[in-house]
């Protein structure tokens, strides 16, 4: 298949390319992988994905295999060892917003049972196939994206404006944009 018929954004990098074809579009509902991305999505603010990817394996260990319950109780000594460290982004306001919205996004997942559960509550719980045939046609945000990055900003999350929302949307499969001719286009169709 060419390159012309897949998803152009993930092939500049082994890492890119490795985590369309295994992770990226395919629906995830479980709070541990939901909060996982809630942070990664978090970091990337005004950086690329690849350098939040080739960083995850620092924020898998710092945030302790993404365990919300244990994240909502950081303080500084956890922040400090973060800004030491260069496997992750060491931006103190995001890493300070991490630990408020893992605060959040535990109340948020006690008030809908589930986070994914809150996020069906803007979708009527069906996964949107947007049918993209070029790169082009995938919009940056949505009236969607809007409408629950407002809500979040109204709970007090940061660093999840509606760009932001609409990539967590795609990653975690709520939204399906892989282009109709990609190879992942089906399988994440079908979730």
């Amino acid at each position: 298949m060419a390159d012309s018929e897949i998803c152009g954004w993930a092939r500049h990098s082994e890492i890119e390319h490795q985590y369309h074809d295994d992770e990226w579009g395919r629906l995830r509902t479980d709070d541990h992988t939901l909060f996982e991305f809630l942070i990664l999505e978090s970091a990337q603010a005004g950086l690329s994905w690849r350098t939040v990817l080739n960083k995850r394996e620092g924020y898998r260990h710092h945030y302790c295999n993404f365990d919300p319950h244990k994240v909502a109780q950081f303080g500084e000594k956890e922040i400090e060892a973060m800004l030491a460290d260069a496997g992750v982004i060491r931006n103190r306001a995001k890493i300070e917003a991490s630990i408020n919205n893992s605060r959040i996004f535990l109340e948020i997942s006690a008030e809908f049972s589930g986070f994914a559960n809150y996020i069906w509550s803007f979708m009527d719980t069906k996964t949107i196939v947007t049918n993209p045939k070029t790169m082009a046609d995938i919009p940056a945000e949505t009236e969607l994206s809007k409408q629950i990055a407002k809500d979040l900003k109204k709970r007090g999350i940061r660093f999840f404006g509606s760009t932001i929302v609409y990539a967590y949307l795609q990653a975690t499969g709520f939204v399906n944009d892989h282009l109709i001719t990609c190879p992942q286009f089906e399988s994440c169709t079908q979730n």
